[in-house]
């Protein structure tokens, strides 16, 4: 599988529902995770690290869908602009949504919330 779809399939599965911005931040997430010595040095092995990001353990098809529809679009573009440079600058290594309180999230310093979601930095009181 390429970077372009591991990326574009978390800006699906996860942020699919969100605005623009809180689409690239969770792309950015990925990116980040990229960078940092901590996690794979891929995309598809920070997607596809185990239980990182919720879609990947759902026990559905990771597989964007068939048909070309609007959100496959943007999250196709938005991998794309993010693999080609286009960053916000976050240092986010993580995030939830607003609907869950994961027992990991008192470990790493809050960035802020972009929509149902809310970001993380990796610091270093949890390994």
């Amino acid at each position: 599988m390429t970077s372009l779809m591991c990326l574009a399939l978390v800006v699906y599965f996860e942020a699919r529902g969100e605005t623009t911005m809180g689409q690239y931040a969770v792309a950015e997430v990925v990116m980040n995770r990229v960078e940092d010595k901590r996690y794979p040095n891929t995309v598809c092995g920070a997607v596809f690290e185990d239980r990182q990001f919720s879609f990947t353990h759902d026990g559905k098809p990771d597989r964007l869908p068939s048909r070309n529809t609007k959100a496959k679009r943007k999250a196709l573009q938005i991998a794309s602009d993010v693999l080609g440079g286009s960053r916000m600058g976050m240092s986010s290594t993580h995030y939830h949504t607003t609907a869950v309180e994961p027992y990991w999230a008192s470990h790493y310093d809050k960035d802020g919330g972009i929509g149902r979601h809310v970001f993380y930095t990796n610091n270093t009181k949890y390994k």
